[in-house]
């Protein structure tokens, strides 16, 4: 009885090994491996990007119509820290017309958008005016300056509500026409390209 005792004790001491990747989202996907819900059937799922491990799970969401940075992990506990820690999570949104200094402090102080029909004060968030970054070629149709011109602006938030930047930026009067995320804490998309995923360590 005491031999099992100490080996139950002991199994219970070996960590199951965990899988932790990075990986650039590309427009046109959801942050999902599978789901069962029809309406999302002919939806382009991660799985289609590679052979990943079993029980692999995106870390937070990007919405279909973003890309950028994603965090992948077989980790449940990890997952959780990541998105309950108030980690920075910085985005590139490239929006309609030339924002303006006046706006840029509207965003950092904090405004109120909807969030699932309730009125949400985001919180205070580092924002500025930054030139049209280096980003991969997209398949996401964007209008041209024909029809006025554009601006980039990074947004740095720690929080991370449903299509937040894109809300956020239409509520100072700036849609937003591309959104990439670029940084979750110390991980960078780097020279990352849509599809692109690399092994990490968290």
């Amino acid at each position: 009885m005491i031999l099992i005792s100490l080996s139950k004790r002991f199994l219970g001491l070996i960590e199951k090994e965990h899988f932790h990747f990075k990986i650039y989202k590309p427009y046109g996907y959801v942050s999902q491996f599978m789901t069962n819900d029809r309406k999302a059937r002919n939806k382009k799922f991660l799985g289609l990007l590679g052979d990943f491990p079993e029980g692999i799970m995106a870390i937070g969401r990007l919405d279909e119509t973003s890309e950028g940075l994603l965090l992948l992990t077989t980790d449940g506990s990890y997952s959780y820290s990541v998105n309950n820690n108030g980690i920075e999570k910085e985005y590139y949104a490239q929006v309609d017309g030339l924002i303006s200094e006046k706006e840029i402090a509207l965003l950092e102080n904090g405004l109120v958008i909807s969030i699932n029909g309730a009125l949400y004060q985001t919180k205070k968030c580092k924002a500025r005016v930054i030139d049209t970054p280096l980003l991969p070629a997209t398949k996401q149709r964007i209008r041209d300056d024909r029809h006025g011109p554009t601006s980039w602006v990074s947004i740095t938030v720690t929080e991370g509500k449903f299509r937040q930047i894109r809300k956020m930026t239409a509520a100072v009067g700036f849609p937003t026409l591309r959104l990439a995320r670029v940084r979750i804490g110390t991980f960078k998309i780097e020279k990352m390209n849509p599809g692109d995923f690399l092994a990490i360590t968290p």
